[in-house]
């Protein structure tokens, strides 16, 4: 009866009814919304989910061990995310969260190999799996949603135009750096829209096969590179450089690397921007479901832990935007997209891969949502004088390219 009376105390908000291996029920919660009904298949779960519910919890559900005879897994992930502080500061589960924030520096243990090894854990995945929820253009990472009512692939173009206008690309022929360069959607918009110079660099073996091809069939192979290598092997400089979604991936302890290395790339003149999942409140560690099972070796910061070092590696940081319900929207339409497909989905796998993706797509969701995460982005600069006084810049390029990014990204 453990976890039970564990829920009966965290679950303050909801209705949760809990049929244990033995048959008996409890039921948790103020009665309010929809009711989920879960259902322990193992007599040791009582014991084991105690330990360490975001992981346990999400393992159990992936195997099979844990099915709900009432609600969706939309329904109960949402709810305990509505009840997370009251599971954070429960004494047991906080010595759980606590051993994770004492290991996860070695966690962060990031060399070149290891790097590679944890992007080919979820990148390389079959390239047919990507194409059934994302956009046409496969971008993966958080779209910008300017009304909320766009769809997808309008909300991803908008995304690019506006890291594009972040840039500022004041003139054709600018080289340009994609750190984390996805399958290069951004790279070849970038190339089309600014007549950028682009060099992508990955480190996983599919995107790197796709955005060489992309680029040939763009006809773009003069003006845009892709690389499967580590940013941290090039010794180029360049005028302008984007990161999108890669840097969840460098850790805390390897953050004064990664400034100190981009301003060993960046022109004196030069514009850096950065976009990443971010934390608005503690720096506490990534879910132990998602950084398992998902993106091993991630790490979400927040803003107070990155600003310091961008100042300590002698950068300026001359912009930062929150984007916060945007990637919930995101992952909202990935998840719609992907159990649409999901058919196809356990074809390519099984089922336990589609629960397991289920988990992770509308547990990510819900974080944004509920749990203090968001995206942030950064314009860094060696140079204060690097970019205009004024933000007018940005809206003008915006406005200047309205409807564009679409076609740009054909």
């Amino acid at each position: 009866m453990l976890f039970q009376k564990l829920m009966q105390k965290v679950v303050e908000k909801g209705n949760l009814r809990i049929i244990d291996a033995s048959g008996r029920t409890f039921d948790c919660g103020d009665g309010s919304g929809r009711r989920c009904t879960m259902r322990l298949h193992k007599r040791l779960l009582d014991y084991k989910l105690v330990l360490n519910p975001p992981l346990y919890l999400g393992e159990a559900y992936m195997d099979g061990d844990i099915t709900l005879d009432e609600g969706t897994l939309r329904d109960f992930i949402a709810m305990m995310a509505r009840n997370y502080e009251q599971l954070e500061s429960n004494r047991l589960v906080s010595l759980g969260f606590a051993l994770g924030r004492h290991t996860r520096r070695l966690k962060q243990y990031n060399p070149i190999g290891k790097a590679q090894r944890n992007v080919a854990h979820h990148y390389d995945l079959s390239g047919e799996l990507y194409d059934l929820f994302l956009d046409a253009d496969r971008q993966y990472s958080c779209a910008y949603f300017r009304s909320g009512e766009e769809s997808l692939e309008q909300a991803q173009a908008d995304k690019k135009q506006h890291l594009a206008a972040k840039l500022y690309l004041n003139r054709p022929g600018l080289k340009l750096l994609d750190i984390g360069s996805g399958w290069g959607g951004l790279g070849l918009y970038l190339a089309r829209a600014g007549g950028c110079e682009v060099t992508g660099v990955t480190l996983s073996t599919e995107q790197h096969k796709l955005s060489q091809e992309r680029a040939k069939q763009a006809g773009l192979e003069d003006r845009v590179q892709f690389h499967l290598r580590d940013y941290r092997e090039d010794a180029n400089r360049y005028d302008r450089i984007v990161s999108v979604g890669m840097f969840e991936h460098v850790g805390k302890k390897n953050y004064h690397e990664f400034f100190r290395k981009v301003s060993d790339l960046l022109a004196d003149d030069g514009v850096f921007v950065l976009h990443s999942v971010g934390r608005v409140n503690d720096p506490g560690p990534v879910n132990p479901f998602i950084r398992k099972y998902i993106f091993p070796g991630t790490d979400v910061p927040t803003l107070g832990e990155v600003l310091p070092v961008i100042e300590d590696c002698m950068l300026t940081v001359t912009d930062v935007e929150v984007l916060r319900l945007h990637y919930a929207e995101t992952l909202r339409h990935w998840e719609q997209r992907f159990q649409a497909n999901r058919g196809k989905v356990a074809e390519l796998y099984d089922e336990r891969f589609c629960r397991m993706w289920e988990t992770y797509l509308i547990g990510c969701e819900m974080g944004f949502r509920h749990q203090g995460l968001m995206v942030f982005q950064i314009q860094i600069t060696k140079n204060v004088s690097a970019v205009p006084q004024t933000r007018d810049y940005i809206y003008e390029w915006e406005h200047g390219h309205a409807g564009g990014a679409s076609q740009a990204a054909e």
